[in-house]
């Protein structure tokens, strides 16, 4: 396989096509290299338009979500990220690419560990991968300090009040809101210390998280 090629035609076919046009999310999709992060036995995959299986039933996001992720949530050099969900560390490491420092939540060892080395193999050292449920959030012991932007990585039935209160005035949370089989892609800005701006990107399909909160349902 020419990988050149193959993700040449991957940006071209199909992150293009879905309205990633920042020259420099295309730049770093040429940088950081996405069959580094996928599993020995998937890397034929790595550049198709498929979610990508992970250990523990989990999967990597399709390239274009990815990218759109990225060119959404615009991270930028001083900033502070958190992910909620590390799968493969790829994510973490394009979000690492843009931004200050990343700190990646990971509810399974199994993938904690998986993308620790992954991340750790390439090169990048401004992530901290830490094992953990977020599924409601997740505050930095050390600092307490609120992030700049949050990427939630696997889809919640509503985004906990949590997530907004451990976000900056102008920072922004990616998340996929909603149940199966219709969910909305949003990014929630902060605008104000009690005002956030809701915008639908897409709509989508994904795993939910685990542990997510459920809303009650009402009994009558």
């Amino acid at each position: 396989m020419n990988i050149e090629k193959a993700r040449f035609n991957m940006i071209e076919q199909q992150i293009r096509p879905w309205d990633v046009l920042d020259p420099d999310v295309l730049e770093l999709l040429v940088v950081v290299k996405r069959e580094a992060f996928v599993p020995e036995a998937h890397r034929n995959l790595a550049f198709m338009d498929t979610q990508i299986p992970l250990p523990g039933g989990e999967c990597m996001f399709t390239p274009k979500m990815e990218a759109r992720i990225l060119q959404e949530i615009a991270p930028k050099k001083h900033e502070h990220v958190l992910e909620i969900g590390a799968g493969s560390g790829y994510m973490a490491a394009l979000l690492a690419h843009k931004a200050r420092h990343v700190t990646t939540v990971e509810i399974s060892p199994e993938l904690k560990a998986m993308a620790q080395k992954n991340l750790a193999d390439y090169g990048v050292t401004n992530v901290d991968v830490v094992l953990g449920n977020g599924a409601q959030g997740w505050t930095n012991p050390g600092t307490k300090e609120p992030y700049d932007a949050i990427v939630i990585s696997g889809s919640l039935p509503v985004l906990p009040d949590s997530f907004l209160k451990q976000i900056k005035v102008g920072g922004r949370i990616f998340a996929i809101i909603g149940e199966s089989p219709v969910m909305s892609a949003q990014l929630i800005t902060r605008t104000s210390d009690s005002a956030y701006n809701t915008v639908k990107i897409f709509e989508t399909d994904v795993k939910p998280l685990h542990e997510a909160l459920v809303p009650s349902q009402f009994v009558f």
